[in-house]
């Protein structure tokens, strides 16, 4: 049985992966601040770290054979003030130079190292640069420079000899939290809420595809650098939010634009990447011969409204 070792493993994205590669017959280590209030199980084990005082469970290291770095304070859970975007950024590089160092002094048996990243390293879009493949520049905002010191700061494992990927993920959709559960709040009380004029392009996958993508990551030995993790379908603000508002409360719900000034008054610098509009490609990860199973976000709706 392989081993698997996660950090982040306890959010979103994390817990549902964990469950895939359990169901998949791998072994997974769950990196935690506080390992002892966890149930560990054969399948299922928590084992401490601490980023802040750079501190890791040595055995985790030495019994992994791969390595998943999901880790980071949650780009949409606060208001961006200056100690909030600190903790953004550090949550991710300090944790992964944390891992390099610890693949550097603890003998291991680690083979492939995949990472977390946002397509917050695209900008918005650029009329003819439509969509945004991986080789495109990091944009210059909070979240574009956030994204390439992220990605820095787990690439020295490449020369240790380990294989590097990378996903860069669009907004993801899940029953569990995240984008989709706040979209569908407002439909159950009737009102399908628009953001800003609702053009905005937004590149977002099913959690189940997402989760799906690391293990592909993981067991198709040529994949290598940076994929983008996203649907091939990507879709406006307003269309994600009538195709929720369809399935979640069929027959009645009424339009409503919620104008930009509110989203500036409301999440601050925040709103900025709520109102972009960013395309990007899935093309190269489907090149690797990886399937989506929700391509479309009629698909994807309709599987999370089914099993909500």
């Amino acid at each position: 049985m392989r081993t698997i070792v996660i950090t982040g493993g306890t959010g979103l994205v994390g817990s549902a992966l964990s469950t895939l590669l359990n169901e998949k017959g791998y072994k997974v280590i769950v990196l935690t601040r506080n390992a002892s209030g966890k149930n560990s199980t054969d399948q299922l084990q928590y084992r401490e770290w601490d980023v802040r005082k750079q501190t890791i469970d040595a055995t985790a290291i030495r019994e992994a054979d791969v390595i998943i770095h999901l880790a980071g304070a949650g780009v949409a859970d606060k208001r961006w003030s200056k100690a909030y975007k600190k903790e953004i950024l550090e949550s991710r590089t300090l944790s992964a130079a944390l891992l390099v160092k610890s693949l550097k002094e603890i003998p291991n048996k680690v083979t492939t190292v995949v990472s977390a990243s946002g397509i917050g390293w695209y900008g918005p879009d650029m009329p003819g640069k439509i969509p945004f493949t991986e080789d495109a520049p990091a944009e210059n905002g909070f979240l574009g420079q956030t994204c390439i010191a992220w990605e820095n700061s787990i690439a020295p494992v490449k020369e240790l000899g380990k294989r590097l990927v990378i996903l860069r993920t669009g907004l993801a959709l899940s029953n569990q939290g995240g984008a989709y559960k706040e979209f569908a709040k407002p439909v159950k009380m009737g009102v399908a809420a628009i953001l800003g004029n609702g053009k905005q392009v937004m590149s977002w996958i099913h959690i189940h595809d997402l989760c799906r993508l690391y293990l592909h990551a993981i067991e198709a030995a040529e994949t290598n650098g940076v994929y983008n993790a996203v649907a091939p379908k990507p879709a406006t603000n307003k269309e994600i939010t009538l195709e929720i508002a369809k399935c979640v409360k069929p027959g009645f719900h009424i339009p409503l634009y919620v104008p930009s000034f509110m989203l500036k008054i409301v999440l601050g610098e925040m709103s900025i990447e709520v109102l972009k509009s960013t395309t990007v490609s899935a093309e190269k990860v489907r090149k690797t011969g990886f399937q989506f199973k929700y391509p479309s976000v009629e698909a994807a709706v309709a599987e999370l409204t089914a099993h909500h």
